[in-house]
């Protein structure tokens, strides 16, 4: 357990722990990157570098972490950030109407970190969010020796981004805040200013492959796949739902193809009957146009003479045969027809026909 668990970005790595040898964090850090890239792992383990018990150095003779001391645990039990949130929501929902609208999203599984996500249902970091991390922030440490404050996602409301400024303006010396973003540039120019920004690069291929070898029961063709389809996010790829792609992409392809006249507009009626309403008909859509976009992105890479940059390798002999009958203006066609499907979607219009009458719309 360390600091080599960490895949990928190691010059990063290496300059926050640096950093922490010198006991030199800065009080606010940027972290960005694409999602699932590993900022939010990163971030914990700087928390529990630095507030470690046993504070063990690595063979480098940087600062690194045990993992099984008690700090160490406590805040390794935040790890799983996506069940704890779905807790704090649940212990949300069972309070009274008047409490529910007061109580704002946190997690904190140590009394020296604090994570703060955006609160739902809008999925924003709201103002009484930043509140509550200005109120606590200038309070010494006391089970550790340096506090840290995480936002999950920097998606700030206004009124939140103009008060995180004002603990930035004047920090404490024994906090850090880490605000994670795909972009920096989603924070306002102000904030951005008075923190240091480091950015977590997508791995190649090559890296998410050897790290795949953790999921045995995928064949060395789908390891690439999947490598390819996650833009070098080591986390997207760990959690990858192969065969729920597939049969997106199984379906994706029929669309497509009904559209150019390959098959009977019967088979598409029957596979699209499994888009239709509820939680399981929105989540299969929302897949299948993430797919979509994907294979209209290949078909584009292929009309444009750059074979090398498809992903959905597996499939090209399908994708080359279909970009052999479509023009650029098609292509161009279908990416705003998916468009109004989304739109579409936000309406509530029935999804199985939107989806029918978009591969309509399609037909050469």
């Amino acid at each position: 357990m360390g600091f080599d668990q960490f895949r990928g970005n190691h010059q990063v790595v290496h300059q926050l722990r640096e950093m922490i040898s010198r006991d030199h964090l800065p009080h606010a850090i940027i972290l960005t990157g694409p999602r699932g890239s590993g900022k939010f792992t990163l971030a914990q383990m700087v928390a529990k570098a630095v507030n470690c018990l046993e504070h063990p150095t690595a063979e480098d003779g940087l600062p690194d972490f045990c993992g099984r001391c008690s700090n160490c645990e406590r805040i390794g039990q935040a790890d799983q950030l996506d069940q704890r949130f779905a807790e704090a929501v649940e212990a949300r929902e069972g309070l009274r109407d008047t409490d529910k609208r007061e109580t704002r999203i946190l997690v904190q599984t140590h009394p020296e970190v604090l994570i703060i996500p955006p609160d739902p249902p809008q999925m924003l970091v709201k103002v009484d969010q930043v509140r509550h991390v200005i109120g606590e922030i200038y309070y010494r440490p006391t089970q550790g020796g340096h506090r840290f404050y995480i936002f999950s996602e920097s998606n700030f409301m206004k009124e939140a981004a103009n008060a995180l400024l004002k603990v930035l303006e004047e920090p404490p010396d024994f906090a850090t805040i880490f605000l994670l973003a795909e972009n920096a540039n989603s924070l306002l120019p102000t904030i951005r200013s008075r923190c240091i920004t480091l950015r977590l690069a997508p791995l190649t291929a090559e890296e998410i492959g050897e790290d795949l070898k953790l999921r045995p029961e995928w064949t060395a063709a789908q390891k690439k796949l999947v490598a390819r389809l996650c833009g070098g996010a080591v986390g997207r790829a760990r959690g990858f739902d192969l065969a729920g792609y597939l049969t997106a992409r199984k379906d994706a392809l029929l669309l497509l193809s009904t559209a150019l006249g390959e098959n009977d507009h019967g088979a598409l009626y029957k596979a699209t009957e499994a888009y239709r309403a509820g939680g399981e008909g929105k989540e299969k859509t929302d897949q299948m146009i993430a797919v979509l976009y994907s294979v209209l992105e290949d078909l584009i890479f292929l009309k444009s003479g750059t074979p090398e940059l498809v992903r959905n390798q597996d499939a090209q002999g399908e994708l080359e045969r279909m970009a052999s009958a479509i023009s650029f203006e098609w292509l161009v066609r279908a990416s705003e027809g998916l468009g109004e499907v989304q739109s579409g979607m936000r309406r509530n219009l029935l999804r199985s026909l939107s989806l029918d009458g978009y591969s309509g719309s399609l037909e050469i």
